[in-house]
């Protein structure tokens, strides 16, 4: 295992994990807002048995430095970053994976960039305006004003009371109860999560959260005629299904795989399941 440290185009510093087998296909995973890695806890082992995985932390996220300016937090910024970590990686090609914002980001690389996306691997995220659609209502839309103006003007404050929310008992038991799947998550898959955002300032997580409400793939996503592999949780709130089903008929090149009863973190729910899916569409498509 590799762990370094890559600087931007404009120097801000990137942690990236470099694993598998180095003479293999290359998979890049994206995570989503505010995570660092533990959705990958179970598919990234599984893909390091045949090919070389590439991951990396966001801009303000794990390990990775927050930027001078902070206008490049920003999906259209990260799908950048992505390529550039390849670039200095070596890489040509990649298999691109994203889970919940990762899917903005990595269909936004693969527009970028689409002679280097071998395929797409979407995993419970939204083409276009996730908050549109959170729990099945624009609500997370029309409150983000109020949310970013709030963050923006008591920062000191709203930092002092994520840190004392965010890793509690507490918020375990709210995740479970009104977003996870109880029956098929372990608490120690999960806990990664919240101790990674109680350390996160929260003002990155807001400057981010605005460009994941603003981003949209529609204009183009036609135009992406690669591979690509859809994953929907049957109970997922964060990205309902249907809103992954509208995106699998826009694509070209695409097919839907429904976890059933799986949350929004059905990678850590249902992961041989996934596994299996998976296995199939690189068979299908020859991808490796």
């Amino acid at each position: 295992m590799a762990l370094l440290t890559i600087a931007a185009a404009d120097g801000t510093e990137l942690s990236v994990r470099d694993t598998g087998r180095r003479n293999g296909p290359t998979v890049l995973l994206c995570d989503g807002v505010g995570c660092d890695g533990y959705i990958w806890r179970y598919l990234r082992p599984h893909l390091e048995k045949t090919c070389r995985v590439v991951h990396f932390h966001y801009r303000g996220h794990g390990q990775s430095a927050i930027p001078a300016d902070r206008t490049t937090l920003s999906i259209e910024q990260c799908a950048d970053d992505a390529w550039h970590v390849l670039d200095q990686l070596g890489v040509e090609d990649a298999v691109l994976m994203g889970h919940s914002m990762g899917v903005q980001v990595i269909l936004e690389a693969a527009w970028r960039q689409r002679a280097r996306a071998r395929a797409v691997v979407a995993l419970c995220g939204a083409f276009e305006r996730p908050l549109d659609t959170f729990h099945g209502s624009d609500f997370g839309h029309r409150i983000l004003p109020l949310v970013t103006g709030a963050a923006f003007r008591w920062p000191t404050k709203l930092r002092d009371l994520w840190q004392r929310v965010v890793p509690t008992e507490t918020a375990w038991k709210m995740a479970v109860a009104t977003e996870l799947n109880a029956a098929m998550v372990r608490r120690d898959d999960f806990l990664p999560y919240l101790q990674h955002m109680a350390r996160m300032d929260p003002v990155i997580f807001v400057h981010y959260l605005q460009s994941v409400a603003d981003h949209s793939a529609r204009p183009w996503l036609r135009s992406l005629r690669m591979p690509v592999l859809v994953v929907a949780g049957e109970r997922d709130n964060f990205t309902p299904a249907h809103v992954s089903q509208r995106m699998t008929l826009l694509l070209p090149n695409a097919e839907y795989c429904l976890v059933p009863s799986g949350s929004h973190a059905a990678p850590i729910e249902l992961p041989d399941l996934i596994e299996l899916r998976l296995d199939a569409f690189v068979r299908r498509h020859e991808l490796w």
